[in-house]
Parts: structure tokens; sequence; C-alpha cells
């Protein structure tokens, strides 16, 4: 529960993103035939159709209302104040991160460890991406020692909404994001650098990742400068793009073979297994 200070501090914030995105913003982009990311400053972007077969999330304003989530059903007692201790630990740096996106991390993060679909143990990044861009929306945690390791900024698509993430897609050039659980792949220097590979672990949500070149990367409309000209971070084309002061820690920090969960309205995920989850953290903790 946030405080009424914090509150108050925040809703000046996204007050302030609101009123420049009115008033116009640069776009930037990330994504070419290549396959490399690349900027996009035209206005005519924003009226671009999304295909038809985009997931379309719950129609809201730009605004502070964040899309309701529903408790996980029949997850045990056991593994829901595991989870609730965990989010007290981390302290105020998780104070944003909202208790059921955290639990719909862990649990997705736990099956996929008993699944074997993850080898980095006990790290998990999480990003609510229906939280406004403007915010420091992304989080790496150390599920072992109970730490956020890193908290920043990040983009999402230019096809997925202005301030405010409202439509993913997983299609071809939707320039969407893609909501789920990624695993994260090796690195390669690109256009934009040092970047990881992403491949998505939710059939028909993201698993066009690898296809779409949907990476890890830095991008200067998630700089420090560009949030504080134009109030929220630019946008990519499908990409989480980073902070240029940031990205090659967080790079590092997930590693290969890490998990990655980008939350938000509409996801739905085989991944999502409580009674998986809990068998998991009984025998092997958060390891």
């Amino acid at each position: 529960m946030l405080s009424t200070a914090t509150f108050r501090s925040r809703f000046g914030r996204w007050q302030s993103a609101a009123a420049l995105l009115l008033l116009g913003g640069v776009l930037a982009g990330c994504q070419s035939s290549a396959g490399e990311l690349q900027a996009v400053q035209t206005a005519a972007v924003r009226s671009r159709s999304v295909p038809a077969d985009t997931v379309a999330a719950p129609a809201l304003p730009d605004s502070l209302r964040l899309t309701p989530l529903e408790p996980l059903a029949s997850v045990p007692d056991s593994l829901h104040q595991a989870v609730q201790q965990l989010h007290a630990q981390l302290g105020p740096a998780a104070e944003a991160l909202r208790p059921e996106v955290l639990e719909r991390a862990c649990v997705g993060y736990l099956t996929l460890r008993q699944a074997g679909k993850i080898s980095q143990p006990g790290i998990l990044a999480v990003a609510d991406m229906d939280l406004p861009s403007s915010e420091k929306r992304l989080w790496v945690l150390d599920l072992r020692k109970a730490e956020v390791l890193q908290n920043s900024h990040v983009a999402h698509g230019r096809g997925s909404g202005h301030l405010r993430a409202r439509r993913f897609s997983n299609v071809m050039k939707s320039a969407c994001t893609a909501l789920g659980f990624y695993r994260t792949q090796d690195t390669y220097g690109g256009k934009h650098g040092l970047s990881r590979r992403l491949r998505g672990l939710d059939a028909g949500q993201n698993d066009n990742a690898l296809r779409r070149y949907v990476v890890l990367h830095a991008a200067d409309y998630v700089s420090r400068q560009h949030l504080q000209r134009h109030g929220q971070a630019g946008y990519s084309r499908g990409c989480p793009a980073l902070p240029p002061d940031q990205y090659r820690a967080i790079i590092r920090t997930v590693g290969e073979g890490g998990c990655l969960y980008l939350s938000g309205p509409g996801l739905e995920s085989k991944w999502l297994n409580p009674e998986a989850a809990a068998q998991q953290l009984a025998s092997r903790g958060w390891r």
C-alpha cells in the first residue's frame, strides 16, 4: 500500500507526463527489417493500424487507473505467504511492484524452474507494463537474498500505446509489446551495442520474439534526458528497451537462461501453475 505522500508524488509526475504527451513527443522505434533497432520520429506512426489478430487489453485511457488483477486461483497458503514475505523484504525499492504482479512472476519462475525451461537460479526480472512509461517499472530481483538488484524504466512498443500500453501482440511487424514469460538468451553486439536475445515461452503470445528480434538493448529514448524533456519514455518496436546508463548492468545481471516476465492486461500463461510452483518452492526454495 502506497503512502499518501508517495501517491501524491507519483500522481504529480504522471499528470506531468500526460500533459507533455498531449503536447506531443518524440517517437522512437527499434526493429528494422534486418533485425536491428532503429529510431522512428514521425507522428504518422501514431495512427498506423494494428493487425486484426492483435490482442486488445481493456479500453482504458492514459490515466492513473491501472487494470485490476484478480488473485491467482488455488495458490497454496505456503506459497502465498512466501511471496508476501519476499515483497516485504524487498523494501522501498519494490514499493511500486504490485504484490499481485510479483506473485504471478514468482509462480511462473518456479514453474519454469521445475520444467527446466530456465537455468539461472534465483534471478527474476519482472516488468509491469500496465504502469506508465514515466515510471521505473522493471525490477531485477535476487529471490534468494530478497534484494532488488536493478530498478529501471523500460519502453513498450509504439503499437501498444502512448503513456500507457493498452494493446499487446505477438504478430510480426505489429510494433507491439508481447506479454508473457521469456528465457534470456545469448548476447551480441548490435547497432545499439550490447544486446541480449529473448525467447518467448508462451505459445501464441510471445513465441515470435526471436523472429521479431525482440531483445534487451539500450535506447536513447529511455535516457534520463529524454524522460526529463518529454515526461515519459519513447517507443520501441516491441523490444523492452533500457536506459543507456543501466542496460549493461541489467543485461549482465539477468544472465543467460534467466527469467523475464512482462506483465500486462489480459495475459494468460500455462506457466501460472500454483501447484507446480509450490512443489518447486518446497523442494528447492527460490533456487
